[in-house]
């Protein structure tokens, strides 16, 4: 479970706004030799620094410090599916689409199946964005700051 302590700046609409206000957590080698540099939850969602929304479940007020929870290796899924479907499918389709071009026309038809491969990734990403499924696995829980997060794998919002 990724967690880091934040604080409510906004509330509106069963929405709040927070602010990551913990980025000490994790192993602690992220800028060591061989530390994998990544940057918990707040850089996962937005740059550090940055205010970002979640669903409001708690009823909230500005000024409350709260946590937000999300399961691990969620942010690597959400990541593989937006940029590595891209570029898998990018390759894929300039692949074929040299592999079935006529002498002369190969790298016309790379770019074509490449430009192909990026629409059919974009429709792709669409349909599990739309997915109330892959939405619930990518969740981020909000909870007060003494509370257990209790995101489990069949949680969905």
């Amino acid at each position: 479970m990724i967690e880091a302590k934040a604080v409510v700046v906004r509330v509106e609409s069963g929405r709040a706004w927070v602010r990551v206000s913990d980025r000490h957590d994790g192993c602690g080698r992220c800028d060591e030799p061989g530390g994998c540099r990544s940057v918990k939850i707040a850089y996962a969602l937005k740059a550090p620094k940055e205010v970002f929304s979640v669903p409001d479940t708690l009823g909230v007020a500005v000024g409350d410090r709260v946590r937000v929870c999300m399961q691990d290796g969620a942010p690597l899924r959400g990541a593989l599916a937006s940029y590595g479907l891209g570029a898998c499918l990018l390759l894929i389709g300039a692949a074929a689409g040299h592999g079935l071009a006529a002498t002369g026309n190969e790298d016309l038809m790379a770019l074509i199946g490449a430009i192909v491969g990026l629409g059919f990734a974009f429709g792709l990403n669409r349909v599990l964005y739309r997915s109330r499924r892959w939405r619930g696995a990518l969740k981020v829980q909000l909870v007060r700051d003494e509370g257990p997060c209790s995101l489990g794998s069949g949680t969905y919002s």
